[in-house]
């Protein structure tokens, strides 16, 4: 993709202003995931090193534009920094008339959402924004899908704007399974209803050589097949869609495999009594809650032979063990593979940790709406602006 990357900028004794996505998890007072942070970190940490003068932004949470609010503030993000940086990193909390930094130095600036016209990108704050900085640097891929004041229009005014390491790298990889995949080229698609991602299933199916559907998907293309799926997940009312997109993989010479066998209860529940059945022996009675052995083994053989590897879902209710073989087969088959692999989604990465595979797959994604819609077939608002820019 073309645009500027931060490695191209000289950053020493420039004012640099750096929008991650530092939205973390906060439970009294305590980050309980940082995950975030540590993707961050590098791209603070090398423009710092640089010699720059280092100001760093994000979003916390959806307070009212205009409104302090303690409990949206990057507090703890900022203590947090501080540790990292083994350093004082200040928390500004007005910052849009001017910030003091020294060249090294790493300054917060407080949640952007606190600024009235952040959500609906308005151009005098954009501009306000922009006149802070000499170099721009987007690097939070989890908002790049969203056009705000701080991740779109900042870009378009700012003297340089261009892309952070982590964004950069996002959408490498993002490119290399979509645009430039080696073949054969496999997606895994699951959640729980077909309607919340029509776009993406219409948009991999013209690229991939084979769709895995799971979860309420998978249902809803089983009983487009013709057969019964009992009280399993489903909507009834897209058979037809979902048999349009089996017809459009087809034309093109791809697949998309149904299940062989399944797991089933009786009951939504961890301890609820399941039996594992052929995919035409479903009770009326009984819920599809995972894919079964032999499906597992089919979908694992695929995975194997292939060249990339696109996960989005899990393909059970994986968060009970009972109903997590599936997707624990599926994600230790993608750590065998020898396929460049991308994963994305705040389940997928779930199952991820769960199954301590996290360092066999080739890029875990860490935007989640950001990561769909790039899989959609949509530019996102910030990639767009760059690519002006560029």
């Amino acid at each position: 993709m073309s645009f500027l990357r931060m490695q191209d900028v000289a950053l020493s004794d420039q004012r640099v202003l750096i929008r991650e996505d530092l939205n973390v998890p906060i439970k009294d007072g305590t980050i309980t995931s940082d995950t975030r942070l540590e993707a961050a970190w590098p791209t603070i940490a090398a423009a710092a090193a640089a010699g720059a003068r280092v100001m760093v932004t994000s979003h916390l949470g959806r307070p009212k534009e205009g409104v302090f609010d303690a409990s949206a503030s990057l507090a703890p993000v900022a203590a947090w920094l501080s540790a990292k940086a083994g350093r004082e990193v200040r928390l500004v909390r007005d910052w849009l008339g001017g910030v003091e930094v020294a060249p090294g130095e790493i300054v917060l600036l407080e949640n952007v959402r606190f600024n009235v016209g952040e959500e609906k990108d308005d151009p005098a704050l954009s501009q306000t924004m922009a006149a802070l900085c000499d170099v721009f640097v987007m690097d939070a891929f989890g908002t790049a899908h969203r056009a705000q004041a701080s991740t779109h229009g900042v870009i378009r005014y700012a003297k340089i704007a261009c892309a952070g390491p982590l964004l950069a790298a996002e959408l490498d990889a993002l490119g290399r399974a979509l645009e430039t995949p080696a073949r054969p080229l496999l997606a895994i698609v699951a959640g729980s209803k077909v309607s919340t991602k029509l776009e993406l299933l219409g948009n991999l199916v013209e690229r991939v050589d084979q769709l895995i559907v799971g979860g309420g998907i998978a249902n809803t293309f089983i009983a487009a097949a013709g057969y019964a799926v009992g009280k399993s997940l489903h909507e009834p009312d897209l058979l037809d869609q979902a048999r349009a997109i089996v017809a459009k993989a087809a034309a093109r010479g791809a697949s998309i495999p149904l299940p062989l066998d399944v797991v089933a209860a009786k009951a939504f529940a961890a301890d609820a009594p399941h039996r594992i059945c052929a995919i035409d022996a479903v009770a009326g009675d009984e819920l599809i809650l995972d894919i079964g052995p032999a499906t597992a083994a089919h979908y694992a053989n695929l995975i194997a032979r292939a060249g990339t590897v696109v996960w989005n879902g899990p393909v059970g209710v994986f968060e009970m063990d009972a109903f997590g073989a599936g997707t624990q087969a599926l994600a230790h088959a993608i750590a065998a593979s020898a396929a460049f692999s991308i994963a994305g989604g705040g389940d997928t990465l779930a199952a991820i940790e769960k199954y301590g595979v996290s360092e066999k797959i080739s890029y875990i994604s860490t935007g989640g709406g950001a990561f769909l819609e790039f899989l959609e077939g949509k530019e996102l608002p910030a990639v767009a602006a760059l690519r002006a820019r560029a």
